[in-house]
């Protein structure tokens, strides 16, 4: 996370680079994606799974990249640091999403920030393309999917677990053993329990685009569309 902390320190380029802009850094960006462009790629490599739409196409194409420069821990680890700092700054969200801030103020101070954090030059040149692009306040969202990138090509599945309490270390093994036989002996599970009082009770479980929802809530609804429906004697 040494990472994060440079990126916090250097967070007061920012509001210098919001005062004036300078249009050679756009040159920049191009002279640096047409160098990236032209490495020979040693093997074929595959996105682990499809993804649609804008995110899921810069989210495919910062994987290919990651996997071709074999960076890709280094470069999740950038994009999190990335988002947790979305969190923390309000300046630095706030940057992220104004688009009425110019191209060649967007990519200047990207630029400048990213290099003075120790960014590698896959992860520096993606935000150089979202910042020309105009697509940096997509930033967030698109680390979301490029993270299930990584996971997919890892084996590991995410599921989080919805419960109005805590559940009890024993009932977590079980589960995990339970969603273990259910995808397979190769995937390695991650439990994420959220607290959730509007379920009522019982659990939901979720995973890629599988919903379990057996919370008391819809019991409740069930059970009240049944009492509804006319009886026939």
């Amino acid at each position: 996370m040494a990472a994060a902390r440079h990126l916090r320190s250097g967070l007061p380029l920012l509001q210098a680079h919001l005062a004036a802009a300078e249009s050679a850094a756009v040159a920049q960006v191009s002279r640096g994606l047409a160098t990236q462009a032209s490495k020979p790629s040693q093997k074929q490599i595959k996105v682990p799974e499809a993804l649609y739409g804008g995110t899921g196409n810069y989210a495919s194409a910062l994987f290919l990249a990651a996997a071709k420069a074999n960076s890709l821990d280094k470069v999740e680890s950038e994009i999190r640091d990335i988002v947790a700092a979305t969190k923390k700054s309000p300046m630095f969200s706030q940057f992220l999403k104004d688009s009425s801030v110019p191209k060649e103020t967007r990519v200047k101070a990207v630029t400048d920030i990213f290099s003075e954090a120790g960014f590698s030059d896959v992860t520096k040149n993606f935000l150089l393309v979202l910042a020309s692009n105009g697509r940096l306040k997509f930033v967030e969202r698109i680390a979301d999917r490029f993270v299930d990138l990584t996971m997919a090509h890892k084996g590991e599945v995410k599921v989080v677990v919805r419960t109005v309490v805590p559940l009890p270390e024993k009932e977590e093994k079980e589960l995990k053993e339970t969603l273990q036989d259910i995808l397979g002996k190769d995937k390695t599970i991650l439990v994420e329990q959220k607290i959730d009082y509007s379920i009522m009770g019982g659990l939901v479980i979720e995973f890629g685009q599988k919903v379990f929802d057996m919370s008391i809530k819809t019991r409740a609804k069930q059970m009240e569309s049944f009492l509804r429906q006319p009886v026939d004697f």
